[in-house]
């Protein structure tokens, strides 16, 4: 290649990366559309299809040119912003890659005290291998005929060497809500014996309060949260754990690097997100509009169903007499599963209210 040709297509390429910098930045303040060659409907995480919000695509966009710098400064200002939605210091809350992480965390910080779980089955299980293999044995209570946590037959499944009760509130995969006054009364009965997991994946989704509230009375009380849900931000990879100041003390010494998990990027996209109220009531208004040409689908085809307090729905396909996950497959949505053997039951998230409208398509015929 001459030297005149080797100028040309640098400058070139100069100018298109330049070009394509500033249309991706631009970009940040709006939708981003899938290219077309992606054509799968994908409903199987309960991941929020509207999110990240533009305000945390801009910000994490901008966090990428300070990456090389530990974000010791963003962890310490989420945390303090997270307290200040709740109610508490920065020395309640504990930072990890995901909600995942910190239940693996207080999982093992359990098992080291020996002993068992208790939880409900079927539930959100992704902590229970690390917490088998730390010596913690899982005791699986099952849900009642609705469906529902039954907290009596936990409380009564619980004995002298239970270290650890989980809940998960909304309860995945089933979408039921332990109502606000019963999970409370539960708390303060059990938290004193033994440590409370409560998960809170999804309390967003619903009008539910959380029980934030409870941690200064009760240092056994862990509530997990995440920014994959309502912000949009599952592969962004930010959770945290709320919890009493003498308890996260604890939780971060069995971190390697206390709240140290997430990236500058996703820590600024989260700090973002947080403050995004508008973003978090479109998407929470959208679930349910989206929720409701599901179910219509659902009252339709005479198949039953749970309503959901989430972003996903669990629903009973025994009568429909054809393989409801097939269908929806051979139309490019993917996510139909069960969550209990032998039966079935399967769970579907809630996409966006066009790709809602297809699965009643594929369904409807």
């Amino acid at each position: 290649m001459q030297r005149r040709d080797l100028i040309k297509q640098t400058a070139l390429t100069l100018a298109a990366f330049t070009l394509s910098r500033d249309l991706f930045a631009a970009e940040a303040e709006q939708t981003i559309p899938l290219p077309d060659v992606i054509k799968t409907i994908k409903l199987s995480s309960n991941e929020n299809p509207h999110g990240p919000s533009a305000a945390s695509r801009k910000a994490m966009i901008d966090a990428v040119m300070s990456s090389n710098r530990y974000p010791w400064d963003v962890t310490t200002k989420l945390r303090e912003e997270i307290g200040a939605l709740t109610g508490h210091t920065k020395e309640h809350i504990v930072i990890g890659a995901g909600s995942s992480e910190l239940l693996g965390l207080t999982a093992v910080w359990a098992a080291l005290q020996k002993g068992n779980a208790v939880a409900p089955d079927p539930t959100f299980r992704l902590w229970m291998p690390a917490a088998r293999k730390t010596g913690l044995e899982i005791k699986l209570v099952p849900l009642t005929e609705k469906k529902e946590t039954d907290l009596q037959r936990m409380k009564e499944a619980m004995n002298a060497q239970t270290r650890m009760v989980y809940i998960c509130n909304p309860g995945n995969p089933t979408g039921t809500i332990i109502p606000a006054a019963e999970l409370e009364a539960f708390i303060k009965e059990v938290a004193p014996k033994a440590i409370i997991l409560l998960d809170e994946a999804y309390t967003e989704f619903s009008n539910e309060p959380s029980m934030a509230h409870l941690v200064n009375d009760y240092p056994n009380l862990v509530i997990a949260k995440t920014f994959s849900k309502i912000y949009g931000m599952a592969g962004a990879r930010v959770g945290y754990v709320l919890a009493h100041p003498a308890t996260v003390k604890q939780l971060n010494e069995l971190q390697p690097w206390a709240n140290a998990g997430a990236s500058a990027v996703s820590l600024a996209g989260a700090l973002a997100a947080i403050k995004d109220k508008a973003f978090i009531d479109y998407c929470k208004k959208e679930n349910a509009a989206a929720k409701t040409i599901f179910y219509n689908t659902l009252d339709k085809l005479n198949i039953p169903y749970i309503q959901s307090h989430t972003s996903f729905v669990y629903f009973n396909t025994t009568g429909f007499g054809k393989d409801f996950k097939a269908i929806l497959e051979a139309k490019n949505i993917v996510g139909a599963r069960t969550f209990e053997e032998g039966t079935k039951w399967l769970r579907l998230s809630i996409g966006t209210q066009d790709e809602m409208k297809k699965v009643a398509a594929a369904l409807l015929g």
